[in-house]
């Protein structure tokens, strides 16, 4: 008899993705996909536009286009004090999902074990398990999420190969302080391991600071990068996404992405490239702004409403307790909300190795318009019995 691969019973599809056909067929407000319902910037989009007409339509360089990597190169220059080569440390990939699966399938060989911080976003598992590598969570608890080094120095045994660190992080919203990253350094430094971090949200900050990895001392030659311009930029269909690696490990990294993909979209890689360098630092304090109102309108409605909530300090989304509203696990309770609330969130077990751990607890994204908020916080207020 026919039968898919045995890995993949190990995981299931994508519970986000499944959440957003549900909200859907009941044609609720989806705030379970981390998707903006905004238009990107005009800049953008015209540099996109210019580019399809002028003939920008075919292949780029499999590695990324030319003036994506300069483009990429003076940003990280200018923000971070940090130095990469383009033509030997930076891949462009389809995606931030891609740039993560590359580097996994490139880095990780069967029977290696990579460290992954739970509440953790999705991919992490099924990304690690295609490899034939074992993921070994590290809980961060709830309010707070603090990162304990000795929890970290725990799980490591000779078979440890890499570290996968996300910050801001989804789905708790924490942003990890330098006391916290030179824990993970040291930890990285001291076993030999690859750190691979996702910097996806570097840019959505509302308290601290952004931090890359490679920066601190000892990492440039150890850390793998990865980011994008998805959630920068407001085009996660457009799917542009970045890896900055040491040259000893790009090479890898891009035959797996040649073969997965061979390149990025080409007419999407020269527009972002005009974001990176005509909007740069004033677009990005003006992006915090502006989803700061957002994640205010809307933790006040899920706190309003009866959740259990705190604000998250970067990224949106927000992780939220729904005890006092209903005895149900998550997955029953997602469903009742986008059915009788008309709001989608995801269930809270999707992002734990145990679902037990997040039974009790939905995230919702804030990655809309405000006035879709404020409805969504109406909803829910009136669902929760506490609105007009």
């Amino acid at each position: 008899m026919l039968r898919p691969a045995i890995r993949t019973e190990t995981f299931t599809e994508s519970v986000i993705r499944e959440m957003t056909r549900v909200a859907r067929e009941h044609d609720a407000l989806n705030l379970a996909q981390g998707f903006p319902d905004f238009p990107a910037p005009t800049r953008i989009k015209e540099a996109a536009c210019q580019a399809v007409m002028d003939d920008v339509n075919q292949y780029a360089i499999t590695w990324g286009a030319p003036e994506l990597r300069s483009a990429l190169e003076e940003s990280y220059r200018e923000l971070y004090g940090m130095e990469v080569e383009g033509d030997r440390e930076i891949t462009v990939t389809c995606g931030a999902t891609e740039a993560m699966a590359s580097v996994v399938l490139a880095l990780l060989n069967p029977g290696d074990e990579v460290i992954v911080f739970e509440p953790f976003y999705e991919n992490y598992g099924p990304d690690t398990i295609l490899c034939g590598a074992t993921p070994v969570f590290v809980p961060l608890d709830p309010p707070d999420y603090p990162l304990h080094p000795d929890r970290l120095e725990a799980v490591v045994t000779p078979r440890t190969r890499a570290v996968i660190l996300n910050t801001p992080n989804n789905p708790t919203g924490r942003v990890f302080g330098r006391t916290e990253l030179e824990a993970v350094a040291s930890l990285c430094i001291r076993h030999d391991l690859v750190a691979i971090t996702d910097e996806i949200y570097e840019h959505i900050l509302y308290e601290g600071e952004h931090i890359p990895l490679a920066t601190l001392e000892g990492m440039r030659e150890r850390t793998v990068t990865v980011s994008g311009a998805s959630k920068t930029f407001s085009v996660t269909g457009w799917r542009i996404g970045t890896i900055v690696a040491p040259p000893t490990l790009t090479g890898a990294i891009r035959k797996v992405h040649d073969f997965l993909t061979v390149g990025a979209p080409a007419p999407f890689q020269r527009a972002v490239a005009v974001g990176l360098r005509e909007l740069g630092r004033p677009y990005y304090a003006s992006l915090a702004e502006a989803y700061r109102e957002r994640r205010d309108t809307l933790v006040a409605g899920l706190q309003a409403a009866g959740f259990q909530c705190t604000p998250p300090q970067g990224a949106y989304y927000v992780l939220a307790d729904f005890s006092n509203l209903s005895r149900q696990d998550d997955r029953a309770f997602s469903r009742v909300l986008t059915r009788e609330a008309g709001v989608a969130p995801v269930p809270g077990s999707s992002f734990f190795s145990e679902g037990a751990r997040g039974s009790r607890l939905v995230r919702f994204a804030f990655c809309k318009r405000l006035e879709t908020l404020q409805e969504a916080a109406e909803r829910l207020r009136r669902f929760g019995g506490l609105g007009s």
